[in-house]
């Protein structure tokens, strides 16, 4: 396709999302802009975009494709900036990649009366813990799903369509739903776990003032089960007042749910206790193992190494000889519920199985995913 395609927000997501578009349709002509305009630079020096503005306004107007890469109070600011302007071309679609749609997409529909502009939500549910357009991939959402809302869930098939075409290099699986079923289903599987996990948190920091083993012990499992607490704090702020009614919601029936298990735990009832944790052992055991989601994936392989001198860089050296990359390599210091002394994280499922392979192949170790 050629057109001229408008970026603004050069981050991870951003830049990827420019890249992918490049990847597809090299013809096309993309133009960026970042609040930080060294970002932007170093955006363009990476081949990330063809050129930067350091003023979006002039660009908006005769672009065909934008692309609103911000984070969600700030996404809702800069569509109220965008409808000021008069665009020049017969057809623009205006699109954003925030995880909360209702408000955004609600927003849109009595800012964009006129027939030539159209603004379709977008959720890319797919990330990397690394963040920066110098960690942007064109690949970065192949095989992840990609939600789009429309105001209506039937309406705006043309340009439905049309961000599809324009997003195809993303390689990504297109679902289309309301903004609100959307902001149902990411509270469920993506906000409202990260409440949970903070909740954790806050609850062995309350627990490590009366007992100094707590913070020692969690270097394990507890550690990975609440990684997702160290996400972005004012993100998942302004990501929660968004998407609050259906928060307030999970948390009546999260609340509601413990009570049951508190009732039934206070009565001795080993019968409920076991097919609670039975239940849930299925419905987690049947979720998708390759499959891109909300939350990004860790890519983690635990190897059951014995401790001695050397035994680090032996492994690395092996996976080095394989031109297998590690992110992460850390020693795991407690080892409850968790298979292996050491843990290697990886960039892709690809370098995960690779490397698991290939330490199979070369060592008597044993790997392990959990």
């Amino acid at each position: 396709m050629n057109g001229k395609v408008l970026v603004i927000g050069l981050g991870l997501i951003g830049g990827s999302i420019a890249l992918a578009i490049k990847k597809e349709h090299p013809n096309a002509y993309i133009m960026g802009y970042d609040i930080h305009v060294q970002q932007a630079k170093l955006a363009k020096s990476l081949k990330v975009i063809d050129d930067f503005c350091e003023n979006y306004d002039a660009e908006a107007r005769d672009a065909d494709f934008i692309v609103i890469s911000v984070p969600v109070m700030q996404a809702n600011e800069v569509l109220k900036h965008l409808s000021g302007i008069t665009f020049s071309k017969p057809q623009v679609v205006i699109t954003d990649v925030g995880s909360t749609k209702n408000s955004i997409t609600t927003l849109a529909a009595t800012l964009f009366p006129q027939d030539n502009v159209t603004f379709i939500g977008g959720h890319p549910m797919a990330g990397s813990h690394k963040s920066g357009v110098i960690a942007a991939k064109s690949h970065l959402f192949e095989n992840a799903f990609y939600v789009l809302t429309p105001f209506k869930e039937d309406a705006n098939p043309k340009e439905v369509a049309l961000t599809k075409m324009w997003l195809a290099g993303t390689k990504a699986n297109f679902i289309t739903m309301s903004a609100k079923e959307h902001d149902l289903v990411a509270g469920v599987i993506s906000h409202f776990p990260h409440v949970v996990a903070a909740g954790l948190v806050h609850q062995a920091e309350d627990m490590q003032s009366t007992n100094p083993f707590v913070s020692r012990l969690a270097a394990g499992g507890f550690r990975d089960i609440t990684r997702i607490a160290s996400s972005n704090p004012t993100m998942w702020k302004d990501i929660l007042i968004h998407n609050k009614a259906t928060i307030l919601t999970l948390l009546d029936q999260w609340m509601e749910q413990m009570e049951v298990v508190r009732d039934h735990l206070s009565q001795d009832n080993e019968a409920f206790l076991l097919e609670y944790f039975s239940k849930a052992k299925e419905f987690r055991d049947g979720l998708p193992v390759k499959s891109k989601g909300a939350i990004p994936s860790f890519y983690d392989l635990y190897v059951d190494v014995p401790d001695y001198p050397g035994i680090i860089s032996e492994i690395t050296g092996i996976l080095a000889q394989e031109n297998i990359s590690i992110t992460n390599i850390r020693i795991m210091e407690t080892r409850e519920e968790i298979y292996g002394v050491l843990r290697l994280s990886f960039q892709s499922e690809e370098d995960r199985q690779s490397a698991e392979d290939c330490l199979r192949k070369h060592t008597m170790y044993e790997t392990y995913i959990v």
